[in-house]
């Protein structure tokens, strides 16, 4: 039997993104111009231009909740929960952050031109930063192992220790943590 969960969270620290670039650099363009051209297309939008946070982050924000926190499930010795997590959820509906990707401000970092932490050469790169952030996320909970209890608290500490977008907990960050304000079963 599945159930469905709206959770409704607020973000606690700011909210960043870095979605993969489509456009390329035309050979002749200095970097700081093209940073400057292309830098909103790190935001995720819809289709009318609206910012949202994938849903995927939000489900693998919850996977590795389970997988941190390692709780056993009742009655079934030393299992954990962390498979029923991965394979009993899914999240299939981004979580809109009701704002125009063209009115998000930029954040102006000098980070690793190639992204991996410890690079040698370092460039200035803008990312998109939303200060206030929250909403309505749905989750569907197909394993019948996961009881609402032991959800609230993982999906407490996917808040907490996990977040989601650039420069999460889970990324050795603090950006995108949030808490839950409320959970609605159906």
């Amino acid at each position: 039997m599945t159930r469905t969960a709206t959770v409704t969270i607020k973000g606690v620290s700011p909210y960043s993104q870095s979605q993969a670039l489509q456009t390329e650099k035309p050979s002749k363009e200095q970097h700081a111009e093209f940073e400057k051209r292309i830098w909103r297309e790190r935001i995720h939008s819809d289709e009318s231009g609206v910012a949202f946070i994938p849903a995927m982050a939000f489900k693998n924000a919850l996977t590795e909740a389970a997988k941190y926190l390692s709780l056993k499930v009742p009655g079934k010795r030393n299992a954990t929960y962390s498979k029923h997590f991965e394979a009993g959820i899914f999240c299939d509906t981004p979580m809109s952050l009701g704002v125009k990707a063209a009115d998000v401000p930029g954040e102006e970092l000098f980070v690793p031109s190639d992204g991996k932490r410890g690079g040698g050469s370092r460039v200035w790169k803008t990312f998109p930063l939303f200060r206030n952030w929250g909403g309505v996320v749905t989750f569907h909970v197909l394993d019948e192992t996961i009881t609402d209890d032991a959800f609230r608290e993982h999906m407490e500490a996917a808040g907490m220790f996990k977040g989601v977008g650039r420069f999460r907990p889970g990324s050795n960050g603090y950006y995108g943590r949030f808490e839950v304000l409320s959970i609605k079963w159906q």
